[in-house]
């Protein structure tokens, strides 16, 4: 290589700016977890709750992961924890939204329907979703 590197040690690995930066699943930091809050790894459990349960393969799971990982490094989202469950949540909705009978538009109003209920709870009190 050009330059006044030097020789580099047998065995050692040279990154591309691009390969060093893109998004990793489960990338740990320091050691720490792979996502901020606990309750976000409920994403992962769902998913795996739902391909034991057949509704889609881990095969097509990961595929989903994949291209939401790939859509977010293409856009030059940070890789942090924050990202990867916008990705995995990303996930998850489109393979729900294509393998059963609930819909983006069903799944954007229900989340709207808990923002209301945790902006209209007490702090400290349980949310209560009001249903129909």
């Amino acid at each position: 290589m050009p330059g006044s590197m030097g020789k580099l040690p047998e065995g050692s690995l040279i990154l591309s700016e691009s390969e060093e930066t893109a998004l990793k699943p489960l990338a740990a930091v320091d050691g720490q977890p792979a996502f901020e809050e606990a309750w976000q790894a409920e994403v992962l459990a769902i998913a795996d709750t739902l391909v034991r349960n057949g509704m889609f393969s881990a095969g097509a799971w990961s595929d989903a992961l994949g291209a939401a990982l790939e859509e977010a490094a293409v856009g030059e989202a940070i890789d942090n924890q924050e990202t990867y469950y916008r990705c995995a949540l990303q996930a998850l909705e489109t393979l729900v939204a294509s393998n059963s009978e609930i819909d983006r538009q069903s799944m954007a109003g229900k989340r709207k329907d808990w923002e209301q209920a945790y902006l209209s709870t007490p702090h400290g009190q349980p949310v209560n979703l009001k249903t129909e």
